[in-house]
């Protein structure tokens, strides 16, 4: 086992780094909005240098604990879970960070409550307190959300009587259960899949945008993943009917996860099962499923229409930038296509994922697991719309999957950058803010630099 000394100074940094990311968001989170603070106030400002210092302490201790598994004696999966413990302590009575998509859960949930129907109306419909919490680029959307997760947020609205700190906790406690279903099937899948347990916890659990986005942000992709996770766990186990009603309850709260269904498919056929029978088997248990829970919960299945709401004007995708970079350029020139630049882009988009998923499913399909992560990859990088929680998708199963170091290291250097990328706020950052944010990081490189001549002093004394 890696020494205790070295491990410690893991656990500490990084809850150093997480202690600093919850004071900081007190001032600088996605606060409820009678406690935002203008962004030029000194508590805010302070409040962001905060977040951006604990975030680059996190990311060095999660970069040193990546070492100390390629070391001679690895940290057993065990300890590993007792660092991430550790390390969301501090974000579990937190503000929401990097995202105001909480209380849009919360306002959802009480217009189901409300029968309010969430696939027609926005937030606004709703009203009241809930309602004016919801940014105001969701305030009228419809919910892309399955009935599984409306369910749980109806009923948690129902428990907390449209409180909003309860609510708050409430979400927390779901993405904490979805975490926690993360965290179980990832050592199972990297056992199946020939890979090292203890570093697909690392990738897969530990990381950054885990913390920062699952724990911290309370997004609902947790849900999604938790349940992705264990359906693949039961297939494996060769309960393939079970592992096709998991994926869809996960689908049935995030829509990519119906993806996972070709895994489940493929890995009855690697168990003999003939490919008719097996798709058959699958699509049943599926369909049967997704009725039976749209009928309990009663929402119905507007969620499908409602796919493109994640689409927003101004968001950064790579094929809506390039969309709106090529009908900035034909208004320029004054032709008339300038409105038909991004639903082309992201028609193109589209298409290269269509074409990107079946080489991967032709490729490494006696790879179901890798495959699939990587299909979620491609789904999340070339689709309309991309947040950088959605890098977990495919993250979360590539972990568990990687054929090797290489591919590990590549997805971790993505994760550095993408946890970088969002202020505490959720909102758009001005030129003030971000030169507030580079300062809060450059002043934790410094003073971690410092922290790393100190420790080295007293040995390079002793061989002078």
């Amino acid at each position: 086992m890696a020494s205790s000394v070295d491990l410690r100074r893991c656990q500490v940094l990084g809850l150093a780094g997480t202690a600093f990311l919850a004071l900081g968001g007190e001032t600088a989170g996605a606060l409820p909005v009678r406690e935002l603070l203008a962004p030029s106030s000194a508590g805010a400002a302070l409040g962001l240098v905060g977040v951006y210092f604990g975030v680059v302490l996190l990311i060095a201790a999660w970069a040193m604990l990546g070492r100390l598994l390629r070391g001679p004696e690895p940290p057993s999966p065990r300890a590993l879970l007792l660092v991430l413990a550790v390390w969301a302590a501090p974000l579990l009575l937190a503000p929401p960070l990097f995202s105001r998509d909480v209380y849009s859960y919360l306002a959802q949930g009480a217009m189901v409550d409300a029968r309010i129907d969430v696939y027609t109306h926005g937030p606004s419909r709703l009203g009241g307190p809930l309602a004016d919490e919801v940014a105001p680029v969701w305030q009228h959307t419809a919910a892309p959300y399955g009935p599984v997760f409306l369910a749980a947020a109806s009923a948690l609205s129902g428990l907390t009587r449209g409180e909003l700190p309860a609510g708050l906790v409430g979400m927390r406690l779901l993405a904490l259960a979805g975490l926690g279903l993360m965290v179980a099937a990832l050592p199972r899948l990297a056992r199946h899949s020939g890979a090292d347990p203890a570093a697909a916890l690392w990738l897969g659990a530990l990381n950054p945008l885990v913390l920062l986005h699952l724990v911290a942000g309370a997004h609902n992709d947790a849900m999604m993943l938790g349940l992705l996770g264990v359906g693949l766990v039961a297939a494996l186990g060769r309960r393939p009917v079970l592992g096709a009603v998991l994926v869809t309850l996960a689908a049935l709260v995030k829509a990519p996860a119906l993806l996972g269904l070709a895994a489940i498919v493929v890995l009855q056929m690697r168990g003999g099962r003939h490919p008719a029978r097996a798709a058959l088997t699958t699509a049943a248990a599926s369909a049967a499923t997704t009725v039976a829970v749209t009928t309990v919960a009663g929402t119905g299945y507007g969620w499908i229409a409602a796919l493109n709401t994640p689409v927003s004007p101004h968001n950064w995708a790579l094929t809506s930038l390039l969309g709106r970079a090529t009908g900035a350029l034909l208004e320029r020139l004054g032709s008339d296509l300038a409105p038909l630049a991004v639903p082309v882009w992201h028609a193109v988009g589209l298409a290269i994922t269509a074409v990107a998923l079946l080489m991967i499913w032709l490729r490494l399909r006696p790879r179901p697991v890798y495959a699939l992560g990587l299909s979620l990859a491609a789904v999340a990088a070339f689709g309309p719309a991309i947040r950088p929680w959605y890098a977990l998708w495919g993250l979360f199963l590539i972990a568990a999957a990687a054929p090797d170091t290489s591919v590990r290291h590549r997805v971790a250097a993505v994760t550095c950058v993408l946890a970088l990328a969002v202020l505490p706020s959720g909102g758009p950052a001005d030129l003030g803010q971000l030169l507030l944010a580079v300062s809060g990081g450059v002043l934790a490189v410094v003073v971690l630099w410092q922290a790393r001549q100190a420790a080295q002093a007293p040995v390079l004394g002793r061989t002078a």
